[in-house]
């Protein structure tokens, strides 16, 4: 009896250190990127806001000086990026403005700070607890945020995708995708959106897979363009605006998109 006790305490002990999360702190994974390493973390809970948008590799992209205005400060992650089942307890950071728009003799003043990454970036069955910040980032290398969830707002506002990215199963809060043009596709396959969502001005250039993905709140694809999407089983559950929105070139409205995820 005693040794079967020890062998049920030892496999539940082991089981504990599986599923335990690894400690890191957010600076050591700045740090790691400044120092050109890639960055790759399994079972990880990263504490503290990871800010993206002060990298040893920044650039001036654009600065009006006669104005004293729109100083962009480029940001550029140049390594792999990869994080597995990890939780971010802080805010992720990629776009910053101090600023905020700050009038200073007659003149607008903004410095911008935001964040590229030039090789492939996945984060797999991720947890975000604070706010996701990719503004106007661009993404140059494969993108997956697969699986994850953002508990709080995130934002992809004006962000750019070279290849198409992969949001199946993920699960959303609060979200905006307005204006973003995915010129290879996208999958939202399996995706559940609890929050407010906004494709406002999107465009699906080469299909956007969409299949059994949920919208439970309000959703606003108002101006946006889709070509060849995939509905099968999308289920629109609250109201939405889709004044404007054309797929193929045709406008449509919710009824017809609820028709189409049940036709195809």
């Amino acid at each position: 009896m005693k040794q079967r006790f020890l062998l049920a305490a030892g496999f539940l002990l082991l089981n504990g250190f599986a599923f335990a999360q690894t400690q890191v702190k957010a600076e050591d994974v700045v740090a790691k990127i400044n120092r050109g390493e890639a960055v790759s973390y399994q079972n990880a809970r990263i504490s503290g806001d990871l800010d993206l948008t002060h990298l040893a590799k920044q650039t001036i992209e654009f600065q009006d000086k006669a104005r004293k205005s729109d100083t962009i400060f480029v940001n550029t992650v140049n390594v792999p990026v990869r994080f597995t089942n990890c939780t971010f307890s802080g805010k992720v950071i990629g776009y910053f403005n101090p600023d905020n728009g700050k009038e200073q003799e007659n003149y607008k003043v903004s410095k911008i700070y935001n964040t590229n990454f030039d090789k492939d970036v996945t984060f797999t069955n991720c947890t975000f607890e604070k706010e996701t910040n990719f503004k106007y980032s661009e993404f140059k290398g494969k993108t997956s945020f697969s699986g994850s969830q953002f508990k709080d707002m995130a934002f992809f506002k004006y962000t750019e995708f070279t290849t198409a990215p992969d949001f199946s199963k993920a699960k959303f809060d609060d979200l905006s995708f307005k204006y973003v043009k995915f010129p290879s596709g996208v999958s939202f396959a399996g995706a559940r959106f609890t929050g407010d969502t906004d494709f406002k001005y999107a465009e699906f250039a080469k299909g956007a897979d969409f299949q059994k993905a949920q919208f439970d709140s309000y959703a606003n694809f108002k101006y946006a363009k889709l070509n060849n999407p995939y509905l099968k089983g999308a289920m629109f559950n609250r109201s939405g605006d889709f004044k404007y929105t054309t797929v193929n070139n045709k406008n449509v409205v919710l009824t017809t998109l609820a028709d189409n995820s049940r036709l195809q």
